[in-house]
Protein backbone atom coordinates (compact mmCIF):
# COMPACT_ATOMS: atom_id res chain seq x y z
CA UNK A 1 0.00 0.00 0.00
CA UNK A 2 0.89 3.28 -1.06
CA UNK A 3 -0.30 6.60 0.21
CA UNK A 4 -1.47 9.61 -1.49
CA UNK A 5 -1.13 13.45 -0.71
CA UNK A 6 -4.86 13.63 0.28
CA UNK A 7 -3.91 11.10 3.05
CA UNK A 8 -1.28 12.70 4.56
CA UNK A 9 -3.41 15.84 4.56
CA UNK A 10 -6.54 14.47 6.41
CA UNK A 11 -3.83 12.55 8.83
CA UNK A 12 -2.55 16.57 9.73
CA UNK A 13 -5.65 17.44 10.01
CA UNK A 14 -6.43 14.82 12.76
CA UNK A 15 -5.15 11.30 12.95
CA UNK A 16 -8.04 9.72 14.00
CA UNK A 17 -8.92 9.86 9.84
CA UNK A 18 -6.99 7.61 9.26
CA UNK A 19 -7.74 5.59 11.89
CA UNK A 20 -11.30 5.78 11.12
CA UNK A 21 -10.85 5.52 7.08
CA UNK A 22 -8.10 2.69 6.65
CA UNK A 23 -8.31 0.82 10.35
CA UNK A 24 -12.24 0.52 10.43
CA UNK A 25 -12.63 1.09 6.75
CA UNK A 26 -15.34 3.47 6.84
CA UNK A 27 -15.32 5.89 3.91
CA UNK A 28 -16.10 8.99 3.91
CA UNK A 29 -18.39 9.24 0.20
CA UNK A 30 -16.39 12.59 -0.90
CA UNK A 31 -17.50 11.40 -4.34
CA UNK A 32 -21.13 13.04 -3.45
CA UNK A 33 -19.95 16.18 -3.06
CA UNK A 34 -20.45 18.25 -5.60
CA UNK A 35 -17.65 21.19 -4.97
CA UNK A 36 -15.49 18.22 -5.43
CA UNK A 37 -16.32 16.86 -8.52
CA UNK A 38 -16.48 20.23 -10.28
CA UNK A 39 -13.41 20.85 -9.30
CA UNK A 40 -11.88 17.61 -10.34
CA UNK A 41 -13.70 18.09 -13.85
CA UNK A 42 -12.65 22.03 -14.18
CA UNK A 43 -9.31 20.96 -13.54
CA UNK A 44 -8.91 18.25 -16.16
CA UNK A 45 -9.65 20.91 -18.70
CA UNK A 46 -7.43 23.32 -17.98
CA UNK A 47 -4.59 20.74 -17.52
CA UNK A 48 -5.78 19.26 -21.34
CA UNK A 49 -5.77 22.72 -22.56
CA UNK A 50 -2.55 23.66 -21.11
CA UNK A 51 -0.54 20.76 -22.16
CA UNK A 52 1.67 22.53 -24.84
CA UNK A 53 2.01 25.63 -22.60
CA UNK A 54 5.53 26.42 -21.51
CA UNK A 55 6.05 28.85 -18.14
CA UNK A 56 8.86 30.42 -19.53
CA UNK A 57 8.21 33.89 -16.78
CA UNK A 58 8.42 31.39 -14.43
CA UNK A 59 12.18 30.42 -14.36
CA UNK A 60 14.68 32.52 -12.62
CA UNK A 61 17.42 34.81 -14.33
CA UNK A 62 19.47 32.52 -16.13
CA UNK A 63 17.36 29.68 -15.09
CA UNK A 64 14.24 29.58 -17.01
CA UNK A 65 12.15 26.91 -17.98
CA UNK A 66 13.08 24.19 -20.25
CA UNK A 67 10.90 21.35 -19.69
CA UNK A 68 7.98 20.44 -18.62
CA UNK A 69 6.17 16.85 -17.96
CA UNK A 70 2.24 17.06 -17.93
CA UNK A 71 0.07 14.48 -15.93
CA UNK A 72 3.06 12.81 -14.01
CA UNK A 73 1.83 9.38 -12.26
CA UNK A 74 5.06 9.60 -9.77
CA UNK A 75 5.57 7.23 -6.38
CA UNK A 76 8.06 6.03 -4.09
CA UNK A 77 8.34 3.58 -1.45
CA UNK A 78 5.64 5.24 0.82
CA UNK A 79 3.17 7.63 -1.56
CA UNK A 80 2.26 8.03 -4.76
CA UNK A 81 0.39 11.22 -6.71
CA UNK A 82 -0.14 12.35 -10.26
CA UNK A 83 1.50 15.85 -10.79
CA UNK A 84 -0.28 18.61 -12.82
CA UNK A 85 2.53 19.76 -14.00
CA UNK A 86 6.65 18.95 -13.53
CA UNK A 87 8.65 22.02 -14.25
CA UNK A 88 11.94 21.73 -15.58
CA UNK A 89 14.81 24.91 -15.12
CA UNK A 90 17.89 25.49 -16.64
CA UNK A 91 19.78 25.70 -12.95
CA UNK A 92 19.20 21.36 -12.56
CA UNK A 93 15.71 22.35 -10.12
CA UNK A 94 12.45 21.32 -10.03
CA UNK A 95 9.14 22.30 -9.54
CA UNK A 96 5.55 21.07 -9.09
CA UNK A 97 2.29 23.15 -10.52
CA UNK A 98 -1.04 22.11 -9.44
CA UNK A 99 -3.89 23.43 -10.66
CA UNK A 100 -6.44 24.87 -7.87
CA UNK A 101 -10.15 25.41 -8.45
CA UNK A 102 -10.14 28.19 -6.35
CA UNK A 103 -9.69 31.69 -6.17
CA UNK A 104 -6.97 33.15 -4.38
CA UNK A 105 -7.63 35.47 -1.03
CA UNK A 106 -4.04 36.35 -0.27
CA UNK A 107 -3.67 32.92 1.55
CA UNK A 108 -2.79 29.85 0.68
CA UNK A 109 -4.01 27.00 2.33
CA UNK A 110 -1.55 24.74 4.48
CA UNK A 111 -3.50 21.96 2.37
CA UNK A 112 -2.04 23.52 -0.54
CA UNK A 113 1.23 23.45 0.79
CA UNK A 114 1.06 20.08 2.38
CA UNK A 115 0.21 18.55 -1.23
CA UNK A 116 3.02 20.42 -2.99
CA UNK A 117 5.52 19.60 -0.05
CA UNK A 118 4.31 15.46 -0.90
CA UNK A 119 4.29 16.14 -4.92
CA UNK A 120 8.46 17.68 -3.94
CA UNK A 121 9.29 14.85 -2.21
CA UNK A 122 7.50 12.89 -5.21
CA UNK A 123 9.79 14.66 -7.95
CA UNK A 124 13.26 13.94 -5.95
CA UNK A 125 13.15 10.68 -5.74
CA UNK A 126 11.93 9.74 -9.17
CA UNK A 127 13.97 12.45 -11.28
CA UNK A 128 16.92 12.52 -8.92
CA UNK A 129 16.88 16.51 -9.21
CA UNK A 130 16.33 19.01 -6.20
CA UNK A 131 13.24 21.19 -5.85
CA UNK A 132 13.01 24.06 -4.17
CA UNK A 133 9.94 25.58 -4.69
CA UNK A 134 6.47 24.84 -5.94
CA UNK A 135 3.47 26.82 -7.94
CA UNK A 136 -0.50 26.98 -7.81
CA UNK A 137 -2.33 27.90 -10.42
CA UNK A 138 -5.36 29.47 -8.73
CA UNK A 139 -8.45 29.05 -11.81
CA UNK A 140 -10.87 31.36 -10.61
CA UNK A 141 -8.38 34.20 -10.16
CA UNK A 142 -7.61 34.41 -14.13
CA UNK A 143 -4.76 31.80 -13.47
CA UNK A 144 -3.37 33.81 -10.95
CA UNK A 145 -0.03 31.39 -10.57
CA UNK A 146 1.67 32.00 -6.67
CA UNK A 147 5.03 30.27 -5.67
CA UNK A 148 5.84 28.65 -2.61
CA UNK A 149 9.15 27.74 -1.56
CA UNK A 150 9.71 24.11 -0.51
CA UNK A 151 12.55 23.51 2.17
CA UNK A 152 14.19 20.83 3.19
CA UNK A 153 12.42 20.97 6.40
CA UNK A 154 8.88 21.22 4.74
CA UNK A 155 9.71 17.33 2.56
CA UNK A 156 10.48 15.71 5.84
CA UNK A 157 7.46 16.58 7.76
CA UNK A 158 5.42 14.84 5.23
CA UNK A 159 7.96 12.34 5.43
CA UNK A 160 7.76 12.00 9.17
CA UNK A 161 3.54 12.32 8.10
CA UNK A 162 3.46 9.16 6.40
CA UNK A 163 5.87 7.21 8.73
CA UNK A 164 3.02 8.18 11.51
CA UNK A 165 0.25 6.79 8.87
CA UNK A 166 2.14 3.54 8.75
CA UNK A 167 1.81 3.38 12.12
CA UNK A 168 -1.70 3.65 12.72
CA UNK A 169 -2.63 1.39 10.02
CA UNK A 170 0.19 -1.61 10.96
CA UNK A 171 -0.43 -1.42 14.76
CA UNK A 172 -4.15 -1.11 14.61
CA UNK A 173 -3.66 2.36 16.75
CA UNK A 174 -6.25 4.26 18.03
CA UNK A 175 -4.32 8.06 17.88
CA UNK A 176 -5.03 11.26 19.85
CA UNK A 177 -7.84 13.17 17.91
CA UNK A 178 -6.70 16.72 16.52
CA UNK A 179 -6.14 19.70 19.40
CA UNK A 180 -7.78 21.84 17.04
CA UNK A 181 -11.88 21.09 17.89
CA UNK A 182 -13.41 23.72 15.71
CA UNK A 183 -12.13 20.85 12.79
CA UNK A 184 -14.64 18.35 14.34
CA UNK A 185 -17.53 20.33 13.23
CA UNK A 186 -16.87 19.81 9.87
CA UNK A 187 -15.65 16.13 10.21
CA UNK A 188 -17.15 12.97 8.43
CA UNK A 189 -16.55 11.28 11.70
CA UNK A 190 -17.98 13.51 14.12
CA UNK A 191 -20.79 11.18 14.89
CA UNK A 192 -18.72 7.92 15.75
CA UNK A 193 -15.34 9.91 17.16
CA UNK A 194 -15.10 9.02 20.94
CA UNK A 195 -14.06 12.40 22.16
Amino acid sequence: MTLTPSNIIEYLFCPRFTYFEYVLAIPQYEEKNYKVMRGRNLHDERLERNKDYLRKRLGRPGAPVTEKHTDQYLTNELIRGVVDEVLGFGDGTMAPLDYKFAEYKDKVYDTYRTQLYCYAWLIEANFGRPVDRGYIVYTRSNNRVVEIPVTEADTLAVKRAAEAIFTIIDRNFYPKATKVKARCVTCTYRNICIK
